[in-house]
């Protein structure tokens, strides 16, 4: 029996770490925290000084007895959970359950998991750090207070089942502002001039010489006149500069830069990112994938140096000690990096090879020498014009360094214009003009961010830690919560102009570009904007960047011992409490009501707003313009509209469906719009047009073809006791329909391809659960006693409604079959009061 027992929060983590302890040592997983704060009842006691009154989770009743038994049949447990402050916390959580004495249960910290990492841990323990405890417990306490007064109220003044949170509302925020910028941008045309010379190569050969004016010019006529001006030019070189510049490494990865490059280099979001990461630490591959150092030990500079020297020469070779920009990194930490250096690839999932490729480059990259390149600007006088040049740039990597491995991407990489070689030139060269080009463009607005944006604006507005940016960029974009989307989104075509100088004459052509087009951009939707404008209105305070920045540098404080979790919770709180008392009592409901004008037809004002059902809607027809009993006209945004930017026609607009678009099969084709969205309807049957399709242009042969897809799709694949199956795909996912019956289909399955001996195996299944379903079933009164996963449970019409406790204990499904009529009334009574009370009008 081993004589030790060492916790960790995963299982993967475990049996890595029990493979290098030896039989001396057993190691188990809590599977992440056993405790939390419970959701229902008031979690926090604000009254005995922001007490938490944490519960065992119910997933976790099993671990936490399994955890128990082991404690008894050990002489020592270790605890060996994640170094950051949710690894303390869990720690923490941990010898409080378990009763150990947390002033001497051994705690161990390590940054990888490697042998030499794990044997150094196990011989220098420290005891559980409560500052660090305390940090995360403040973290906790304050955004569940603050999460659940913010949700509340917005159930009650804007619309049910809504949340909010400190850090995601002020994400929502950015993002909201970001698109607001967009849309209120003034875009400005200008003029930008190209010219192309022809010149000989070292061959002899004629090649191209590609130079700009700098600058632009503001208007038409001052870059027409600019060319006018060069008809009769000559261009002649007066001046060659040559200048040797050098690039360097970027620093070794944090959590954040990590996110930000995969995102760029290979498309992941950022939840993929770290659940990628997370397997390759647990696997022992790379060190602690939650940090914001970018420090590397002393160890690894080593091993990494020898690499540098084993694989490329000394010449490549810069050791670099980097320090970290934020002043709450830890320096004891370190950055992202492989645990073995000379390891290049690993196995497992694609998504974690690539992931520990692109740590492997940059953590090479970061300790290479920097590449050298030579830099030549050539300027090209023009003789009608002393005043003004011509200016050619190119570029030679005399020596690679560090770009033989790795370059780190930019958000901005379409702007960046690789310069090329020139060829051999001379002061005092005449140059022979091909062509010359004045090329409308256009100022752009600032662009949407996408997940690795946020994430990087996140931290440099200080919001948030390592451990958040993942959580936050998830929470936001939750289809729950409606509040930002990340969407592709095709661009519009505009019109620029180009005046083209070749032989002496200057013509002038109109061209199209497409512009304004996304790719996995996030985008608030009207939902978003509009409790972002209610939150801000009332609580500037909780939605200020610099105020939430603050809030995460007083959690830094607390997790150095320097200041009181508990009165930093009181100086925020009681203030916090009384404008959400404030608010509920005096603010109104908020709809993002705008007046859009006034319709032509009738007279009648048309506005957007945002419905009861939390659903944007245009409106025509104030309630005091309108006859009695006369209700006003609504129809649905389009795909791609906004309440913030629709305008007057293009709101009209929609107000023109139903709308006929052709016959098939002798029977009316039209397009409508419904509660649940833009549809066709072919006879009896309506077919949903897919999200981001305008039904205002959809052409009958798009609708042909949804037809024909429904029909596909409807078609029965078999049948089952001579009744056919159908495949569907519903809210919940695909299914199957049999005899009125509707299947889940499971994930293990294809709903593509799914055989006709899986679809009776999932319909036979599904007849068993439903013969078990009922034990007791009064249909006239809308009752019944069911099956749950943890025990019977009474349905009342739409309602779920637990039963009591028999001794203390659940009831079996043996006592739920004894129950009469009327003693389970009692128990949906309990829970429903009037439930069973027949509603009367009332008289006026």
């Amino acid at each position: 029996m081993p004589k030790n027992l060492l916790i960790v929060e995963s299982p993967a983590k475990a049996k890595t770490i029990e493979k290098i302890l030896g039989k001396d040592f057993t190691v188990k997983s809590s599977y992440g925290h056993i405790r939390d704060l419970p959701k229902s009842e008031r979690a926090v006691d604000i009254e005995k000084g922001f007490e938490p009154k944490y519960i065992v989770t119910p997933d976790k009743h099993k671990v936490v007895k399994e955890l128990k038994e082991w404690v008894k049949k050990v002489d020592e447990v270790w605890l060996a959970t994640d170094e950051d402050r949710e690894g303390e916390a869990i720690s923490w959580h941990l010898a409080q359950v378990l009763g150990l004495d947390e002033t001497k249960t051994k705690r161990i910290v390590f940054s990888e998991i490697t042998p030499p990492a794990i044997l150094k841990a196990v011989q220098s323990p420290r005891s559980i750090d409560r500052h660090l405890v305390d940090a995360q417990q403040a973290r906790r306490v304050l955004d569940r207070l603050v999460g659940y007064e913010l949700s509340e109220l917005l159930w009650k003044k804007v619309k049910g089942k809504l949340s909010a949170g400190r850090v995601q509302s002020v994400a929502v925020r950015l993002i909201v502002d970001r698109e607001r910028e967009i849309q209120q941008f003034d875009t400005t045309p200008f003029y930008k001039v190209s010219a192309q010379f022809k010149v000989p190569n070292e061959q002899g050969n004629l090649t191209a010489l590609k130079a700009e004016a700098p600058g632009k010019f503001d208007g038409e006529k001052d870059a027409r006149g600019f060319l006018e001006k060069c008809i009769d030019a000559t261009f002649t070189i007066g001046d060659i500069e040559v200048k040797p510049q050098k690039r360097r490494p970027a620093a070794p990865f944090t959590t954040s830069t990590l996110q930000q490059e995969a995102s760029r280099k290979m498309g992941f979001a950022v939840k993929r990112t770290m659940v990628a990461a997370q397997k390759l630490y647990e696997q022992g591959f790379i060190t602690y994938m939650r940090t914001d150092s970018t420090n590397l030990s002393e160890l690894a500079l080593q091993a990494i140096a020898a690499e540098i020297e084993n694989q490329f020469g000394k010449r490549y070779l810069h050791t670099r000690r980097y320090k970290s920009k934020s002043a709450s990194a830890q320096e004891a930490h370190e950055a992202i990096r492989p645990t073995y250096i000379e390891k290049q690839q690993v196995p497992g999932h694609r998504d974690e090879q690539r992931l520990y490729e692109l740590i492997w480059k940059r953590t090479i990259a970061s300790q290479m020498a920097d590449a050298e390149l030579e830099k030549t600007i050539v300027q090209i006088g023009i003789s009608t014009m002393k005043d003004a040049q011509l200016q050619a740039e190119g570029e030679v990597l005399t020596f690679d360094g560090f770009l033989k491995v790795y370059l780190e991407s930019k958000d901005d990489e379409e702007d960046e214009d690789t310069k090329g070689m020139l060829p051999p030139l001379k002061v005092g060269q005449v140059l022979n003009l091909q062509h010359m080009d004045a090329t409308q463009r256009f100022t752009r607005p600032p662009a949407r961010y996408t997940e690795a944006g946020l994430v990087k604006k996140l931290e440099e507005l200080g919001i948030g830690r390592p451990s958040t940016f993942a959580p936050t960029i998830s929470k936001i974009m939750e289809e729950g919560r409606g509040y930002v989307v990340k969407e592709s989104r095709d661009g519009e075509e505009r019109t620029f102009q180009v005046f083209h100088l070749v032989d002496r004459k200057i013509t002038q052509k109109t061209q199209k570009e497409i512009v304004g087009k996304t790719k996995n951009q996030l985008f608030p939707t009207d939902m978003g904007s509009i409790v972002c404008d209610f939150l801000v209105l009332h609580f500037d305070g909780i939605m200020d960047y610099g105020f939430t920045a603050d809030i995460e540098k007083q959690f830094d404080e607390i997790a150095l011992g320097k200041e009181n979790w508990k009165a930093m919770l009181g100086d925020f709180y009681h203030p916090f409490h009384a404008t959400v008392e404030k608010t509920l009592e005096e603010a109104d409901r908020a709809s993002g009501e705008r007046i859009l004008g006034m319709d032509p037809v009738s007279g009648r004002t048309v506005l957007v707003r945002l419905s009861r059902l939390g659903k944007p809607v245009i409106q025509i027809g104030k309630p005091e313009e309108l006859e009695e009993g006369e209700k006003p006209r609504y129809a649905n945004l389009r795909a791609g509209q906004n309440m913030e930017s629709v305008a007057l026609e293009e709101a009209l607009e929609s107000f023109q469906l139903p709308r006929t678009i052709g016959q098939l099969e002798d029977q009316e084709v039209s397009v409508g719009e419904g509660r649940f969205g833009p549809y066709v309807r072919f006879g009896d049957q309506y077919i949903s047009i897919p999200r981001n399709e305008d039904p205002m242009a959809l052409t009958m042969d798009r609708a042909m073809e949804l037809i024909h897809e429904k029909r596909k799709a409807d078609a029965p694949i078999g049948t089952y006791k001579g009744e056919p199956i159908s495949k569907g795909k519903g809210r919940f996912g695909p299914f199957l329909k049999w005899n009125g019956l509707f299947i889940n289909i499971p994930r293990k399955y294809n709903p593509d391809h799914i055989t006709l001996e899986e679809a009776h195996t999932l319909i036979e299944e599904k007849l068993k659960k439903e013969a078990n379903r009922y034990i007791q079933q009064w249909e006239a009164e809308q009752i019944s006693i069911e099956n749950g996963r943890w025990g019977p449970f009474v349905r009342f019409k739409k309602k779920m409604i637990s039963l009591p406790k028999v001794d203390g204990k659940r009831m079996t499904d043996e006592d739920a079959a004894l129950l009469s009529l009327e003693a389970v009334k009692k128990v949906i009574e309990a829970e429903v009061p009037d439930a069973f009370t027949k509603k009367t009008k009332s008289k006026k």
